[in-house]
């Protein structure tokens, strides 16, 4: 039997893993008290119905009936002792979910709901009165089941369907997992550079579509632009250095604890070049180890501001 246990900070997108593994087939049980984990094994184990995919969702609610320290210590005796089912023929897996304090936050105001610790711990002074506060006491709490999961994922830059790509890929299509997504983003100059960017690479340099009529009103999607792009000898030692360099780069941010990269290209308005590149980069890792989505952040921003334009 394989067996999931789903972990993580409050706020990272456990509820919407849980789902996504309902959907895949899974038998989902939420919110399991960590000491009773291994007594649900064992009543799976004794069941007369053999269950084939168990989906556990533990997290800092759930540790010790209500007292987060010593639920830390509980859920690490916990992750310990259902290791040893795997002499069973069980196959046991932890994934850990995590996401930026900043984007925490964001969540959190968006769905206006109270951090688990602040019900938990009401009376402790260490946690403090801000939600920030609360993220960093629970990131300590489960530092030690971050440290024994199988898989990290930052949710930060995913959006729901991206979760659900990236769970099906590891639990669904049995592909390895390697902790890093990449993350390729096309964007206008004039409309600034994204602020989730690791790094940003201008190609203003190279041909410009714009310029040429029968071109002006595609994008970087539209096959004659991105041959007209490619074609140039710029274009194409600009990908080799480039991929060049980010290959070299990963291996590198790993090491430092990174579980993804956010590449921003640019060019002027974010129609043409830039989407012709990000989509180049995003075909050649597309079949790597690595998880990998695109976004085209400004590819109709002309289009709609010239549309409203007509209508002025």
């Amino acid at each position: 039997m394989r067996v999931v246990i789903v972990s993580g900070l409050s706020g990272a997108g456990k509820s919407s893993v849980m789902k996504i593994l309902e959907d895949d087939g899974y038998y989902c049980v939420d919110n399991l008290p960590a000491p009773l984990v291994s007594t649900f094994l064992q009543l799976t184990n004794d069941s007369n119905e053999q269950l084939e995919r168990v989906a556990i969702g533990v997290d800092i609610r759930g540790l010790e009936f209500g007292n987060a320290d010593k639920g830390a210590d509980s859920l690490r005796k916990t992750i310990a002792s259902i290791r040893q089912y795997k002499d069973q023929g069980y196959q046991i897996e932890i994934i850990f979910l995590e996401a930026s304090t900043e984007v925490l936050i964001k969540r959190y105001k968006e769905t206006r709901r109270l951090h688990p610790l602040f019900r938990i711990n009401a009376e402790s002074e260490r946690i403090g009165e801000r939600v920030g506060d609360a993220i960093d006491e629970e990131r300590k709490l489960l530092e030690a089941l971050r440290e024994s999961a199988d898989v990290i994922l930052d949710t930060s830059s995913l959006l729901v369907r991206d979760l659900k790509q990236e769970i099906d890929r590891i639990y669904m299509s049995g592909q390895s997992y390697t902790n890093f997504y990449l993350t390729f983003v096309s964007f206008g100059y004039k409309y600034g550079i994204p602020t989730d960017a690791d790094l940003v690479f201008d190609v203003r340099f190279l041909p410009n579509p714009y310029y040429v009529e029968e071109l002006k009103a595609l994008t970087g999607n539209d096959a004659p632009v991105s041959e007209f792009v490619m074609k140039s000898k710029e274009a194409a030692e600009f990908m080799d250095r480039l991929t060049g360099l980010i290959d070299f780069l990963i291996p590198n941010y790993r090491i430092e604890g990174k579980t993804g990269l956010v590449i921003a290209v640019g060019c002027t308005g974010g129609k043409h070049r830039s989407v012709t590149l990000a989509n180049a980069l995003y075909e050649h890792y597309h079949d790597s180890e690595y998880g990998c989505k695109k976004d085209h952040r400004d590819i109709e921003k002309d289009r709609v501001r010239k549309a409203g334009d007509l209508q002025r």
